[in-house]
């Protein structure tokens, strides 16, 4: 039985999962404003998720949504553009589409968790986000397991892999982070972003119990300074300076759940994944 799966924010994530989707056999639609960089396999739908009236005709023709993947990213770093986003986007995606998907993935984000002293946090810990970024995931979170189908809610921690260098050049500019205060910082490569959901839609699919919500970070979590110390011995860069970022939280997150469930990391940890990237340059 062939299965239809739209990505809605179908970018770097979203085309790497609906590739391997359509090598499953699913029929596979990816939906964003510029559809001319999709590859062959995926479906473009060009549409705004902010424009209800235009999703409404884009989407007039589908019939059928075993799975809907809302992989949105905001366009701008602020309450506004995160509340299009999340919220609004979200809502008017709903409203347009003729069918009711069988089961929804929503793509959120570990700013949803308040910690900051260098804490474990898994799927029951408590968020109390003061961030208007983790705020309004966390309120969009709460509007997915409202609904009254089937949902889940996965939080990536901070997404790396091709493309996605800040690290990288950071340290290449000889610039690493100090040993204290200790910033632990957690990551996820993308390729596990897309295998993560890869997994959990086969699992819905064979009949198996998918949770609410899944924490998705690799095995490791890892002070910052760590990581920078590392990469910039292993690309042979003079360190010239140690910059305390200004990120504002410290924490570890515990991927348990998703492990439990039988996922498998491609990357578990920075070293591999990073090793990767820089024989990739």
């Amino acid at each position: 039985m062939q299965h239809t799966t739209l990505i809605a924010g179908c970018g770097d994530v979203g085309t790497t999962l609906g590739l391997q989707l359509q090598q499953q056999g699913h029929k596979v639609f990816g939906l964003r404003r510029n559809i001319n960089q999709l590859p062959q396999g995926i479906q473009g739908i060009s549409a705004d998720l902010t424009q209800l009236a235009g999703l409404k005709s884009k989407l007039a023709e589908l019939h059928s949504c075993d799975f809907l993947l809302f992989c949105c990213a905001a366009n701008q770093h602020t309450e506004a553009g995160y509340r299009a986003a999340y919220l609004e986007g979200f809502s008017n995606l709903l409203q347009a589409l003729p069918i009711r998907p069988k089961h929804i993935f929503f793509t959120s984000s570990t700013a949803v968790y308040h910690q900051n002293d260098h804490d474990w946090v898994d799927e029951e810990s408590p968020c109390n986000p003061t961030g208007f970024n983790g705020k309004i995931m966390l309120e969009a979170e709460q509007q997915v397991q409202n609904l009254d189908t089937p949902a889940t809610v996965v939080r990536f921690s901070g997404i790396y892999g091709p493309g996605r260098n800040h690290l990288l050049h950071r340290v290449q500019r000889g610039d690493t982070a100090p040993a204290e205060p200790p910033l632990f910082s957690n990551r996820i490569h993308r390729d596990d972003c897309a295998g993560v959901l890869l997994h959990l839609i086969n699992r819905v699919i064979q009949g198996k119990v998918v949770d609410n919500c899944y924490l998705a970070s690799d095995d490791q979590p890892s002070t910052l300074h760590e990581v920078t110390h590392w990469l910039a011995a292993e690309m042979k860069t003079p360190l010239r300076s140690e910059t305390l970022s200004r990120r504002t939280g410290s924490k570890r997150c515990n991927n348990s759940r998703l492990k439990t469930s039988g996922y498998q990391f491609i990357y578990p940890n920075y070293r591999d994944g990073y090793l990767k990237l820089l024989s990739e340059q």
